[in-house]
């Protein structure tokens, strides 16, 4: 009898997503960094200004320049993250569902340094919750910031901000939002160093080995 062969499962984090993570990391950043500068030329809360250093551009032309650079990647690059995680089934697998009690019980975890870190194939309720929501944000940060852009030849997107100082509010909350998801998510990598060299090396295999053959689980890649 011959023995079924067995294909191993991928692994946590595919290249494909290694990349796209990536790219996407490096054009948020310089989006930021570059957005405080164009916001110093223009600023919404009276009291809130950027320091030079911490800005990309040095002028706000040079930084509008940086910003349109990297927006073209971010918004590229970010269409094609979604359609991955739709028609891979990703974001089903590892995002949904999203249950407030999950949430509640992370928390209390968190609280009582009693959350564990052991399998970092699963996310925790508070993790689904940010991945869900910063992809959310991203989406509003593209539509708000190619309204702000083109605001006469794009009037019916701006149409669904209202005014072009909303659009700019919601472009700014979104940036706000966004720098503080990647403080934390900063922050979490340096405590848990293996889920940064997962995003690096791939991570473990993701589920179980599956005979050839077997059509009743057959893992797509991750």
């Amino acid at each position: 009898m011959v023995e079924p062969i067995r294909r191993p499962p991928p692994r946590l984090h595919p290249l494909a997503l290694r990349v796209m993570h990536w790219v996407n990391a490096l054009s948020v950043i310089a989006l930021i960094f570059s957005g405080w500068k164009i916001y110093d030329d223009a600023v919404i809360l009276g009291w809130l200004h950027f320091p030079d250093w911490i800005t990309l551009g040095g002028h706000p032309e040079t930084a509008l320049q940086w910003h349109f650079l990297f927006m073209w990647p971010l918004m590229l690059n970010g269409l094609i993250y979604l359609a991955y995680g739709i028609v891979s089934g990703r974001f089903v697998r590892k995002l949904l569902p999203i249950s407030p009690r999950e949430i509640l019980a992370t928390i209390r975890e968190t609280l009582r340094f009693k959350l564990s870190h052991d399998d970092i194939r699963h996310y925790n309720g508070v993790q689904k919750l940010l991945y869900v929501g910063v992809i959310a944000i991203l989406v509003v940060q593209v539509l708000s910031g190619l309204a702000i852009w083109k605001p006469v030849q794009l009037s019916e997107l701006l149409a669904l901000f209202g005014t072009f100082q909303i659009a700019r509010i919601a472009h700014f909350v979104g940036m706000a939002l966004i720098s503080g998801f990647v403080v934390v998510h900063v922050l979490l990598a340096i405590l848990v160093p293996k889920t940064i060299v997962a995003m690096i090396t791939g991570g473990p295999r993701d589920a179980e080995p599956v005979e050839a053959g077997d059509t009743t689980f057959a893992p797509t890649a991750h």
